[in-house]
Order: C-alpha cells, then sequence, then structure tokens
C-alpha cells in the first residue's frame, strides 16, 4: 500500500500534468486570482461536512482542499516563486520552531503557559523579519496587526478583538456587553428615523461587532454559532414546507400566522 507521502507525491505529479503543455486547457489557464474563490468554496464544504458530522463527506471535502492547495503552489513554482515542497517544508520548519514544548526542552507547560509562549515566539519572529528588512503589509503592523482582511467578517471581527483583549482594550464581564447592546439597538432605531442609509449601515455593523464581542467573553465561535443557526432555520423551514405541501399549499400561498404555527410545531418536535 502507498504511503502518506507516495500518494501526496502522486498528487503534485497529477497536478504537475494537468498543467503541463500538452495538459488540461481549463487548468492551463488558472491563475492565483482565478483560483482564489475555489479555495473559499473548497473551505466551506469542509466545514459543512463538520457541521453535518459527515466523516466521509470531510474525507472528500479535505482531499478537494489539499488538491487547491496544491494547484496554488503549481502555479507559484511555474512562477519562480516557491513549490509546494517549500511550503510544507516553511509550515513543518514553523511548527517545530513554536513547540519547543514538545520539540525542544521546554517540557510540562500546561495550555495557557503555551499560549503565552505562542504570542512571545511569534513576537520574536515579527521582529526578525523587521530586522531582515521584510516590512509588513499595510495594516498588518501594531497591536491589532496580522488578522488577515480576506476572513469572514464575523471570524475578523472576534480576531481583532482578541488582539485588543490581550493589551487591555476590552469590557471586564459579559454584562457590560449585553448593555452596549441595548446601546447599540437604541442607535439603530434612532438612524432609522434619519433614513440615512450610511448612518443606518454604520449602526447595523456596530450592533454585530459587539455581538461577536459578546460571544468571545462567553467562548463561544460566532462564525460557528451563526452557521448553526443557519442549518437550524433551513431545518425548520423545511419541515413548514412540507407541512404545508401535505394540504396543498406553498409558502407563498400560506398566510405568516400560518407559518409562524408551523414553525413553533416544528422547534417543539426538535426540542421533544
Amino acid at each position: 500500500m502507498p504511503t502518506p507521502g507516495e500518494r501526496f507525491d502522486q498528487l503534485v505529479e497529477i497536478m504537475r500534468r494537468l498543467r503541463a503543455p500538452d495538459g488540461c486547457p481549463w487548468d492551463r489557464e488558472q491563475t492565483l486570482q482565478s483560483l482564489r474563490p475555489f479555495l473559499l468554496e473548497e473551505t466551506y464544504e469542509a466545514l459543512e461536512a463538520i457541521d453535518r458530522n459527515d466523516p466521509q463527506g470531510l474525507c472528500e471535502e479535505l482531499g478537494d482542499l489539499l488538491f487547491e492547495v496544491v494547484f496554488l503552489a503549481r502555479v507559484s513554482e511555474e512562477a519562480g516563486q516557491f513549490s509546494v515542497a517549500d511550503a510544507v517544508d516553511t509550515v513543518a520548519t514553523k511548527l517545530i520552531r513554536r513547540h519547543p514544548h514538545v520539540f525542544g526542552d521546554r517540557h510540562g507547560l500546561n495550555t495557557d503557559q503555551v499560549n503565552v509562549q505562542w504570542d512571545e515566539i511569534k513576537a520574536e519572529e515579527k521582529a526578525a523579519r523587521a530586522k531582515a528588512g521584510r516590512t509588513p503589509a499595510p495594516g498588518r503592523d501594531g497591536a491589532l496587526g496580522g488578522v488577515s482582511a480576506g476572513l469572514p467578517a464575523l471570524t475578523r471581527a472576534l480576531k481583532l478583538q482578541q488582539k485588543a483583549s490581550k493589551v487591555g482594550f476590552d469590557w471586564n464581564d459579559s454584562k457590560a456587553v449585553i448593555a452596549k447592546i441595548r446601546e447599540e439597538t437604541d442607535e439603530i432605531e434612532a438612524a432609522l428615523g434619519t433614513r440615512d442609509r450610511a448612518e443606518i449601515l454604520g449602526e447595523v455593523g456596530d450592533l454585530l461587532f459587539v455581538v461577536v464581542n459578546l460571544a468571545r467573553h462567553l467562548e463561544v465561535d460566532p462564525e460557528a454559532a451563526l452557521r448553526t443557526c443557519n442549518l437550524k432555520v433551513e431545518r425548520r423551514f423545511a419541515a413548514i414546507e412540507e407541512a404545508l405541501a401535505a394540504v396543498g399549499k406553498t409558502p407563498a400561498e400560506a398566510t405568516l400566522a400560518e407559518m409562524d404555527a408551523l414553525w413553533d410545531q416544528a422547534k417543539a418536535r426538535e426540542k421533544a
């Protein structure tokens, strides 16, 4: 049976063949930018498989995600930048460097100590990059630096808040955050009276940001919480559609009161 390394080499060779002059026209036309949406799509499909608790689906989606990684690395290699082997070596070296409690002599650390050590090592890496003349990208320096602008908005808000908290810019407890949520909803109500779309947009953004902060204080992943809620809404609305179809109706033909009642029934069945 082939080893994992041999299977990975086979995937790399398949990618090389697809990008060869006599390979697949579609694969040959792709660029880093054109592959970006596929990388995001495969990532979200893997997350969906996790949420569904679907091991076989997750296996398939992780394979697809790995293929996108190999694809991007191949395009970069053809541009003379780096190979997939360079990417693997870079992350392996980084992991060993950031885990001296496993690969070095700092044994016996607890989780809190490991987290502190991780931040210290990252700070050392940042200083080394600066010394070597590798300046950070715009917006990547400072206390809130290093949070990718490409992250989903909820996840990015969470990471920005985590960084701000480390330098003391944070509420003391969740009750203070809840009070701030009430304040933000009042400000949205006031903005509605102005009919100023930009102001309303800003106030809704403020509210979402504070809700993420509440999730952080409650040790809840806001992205996972919203994904779970979305799945719940889809499931319950499907139950509404099924119940309406049984009496020859569609949602468009039903009243809001009817759909609300069916929603409550679906909710009660789930709780039972």
